[in-house]
């Protein structure tokens, strides 16, 4: 049985890497400029860091699907 593509990982290459940094570095300054705005605490920003963080894994998984982000490419 084969994996299905969209269940698959990657081993990135330094590029690929260097992008999913250049990702969650965005995603870090987003949330720290919520948060020095509205705060830390409660339920709403606990939501606000849940979803940054997903939009983060999809925006990472984006780039390690891309061919020049993938070792051996």
């Amino acid at each position: 049985m084969t994996i299905r593509d969209e269940f698959d990982t990657y081993d990135m290459s330094n590029a690929g890497q260097a992008r999913a940094f250049d990702i969650a570095m965005v995603f870090t300054e987003a949330l720290d400029a919520i948060e020095k705005i509205v705060g830390k605490e409660g339920r709403d920003m606990a939501i606000v860091r849940t979803k940054l963080e997903e939009a983060c894994f999809f925006a990472k998984r984006a780039n390690s699907r891309k061919p020049e982000s993938q070792q051996g490419t």
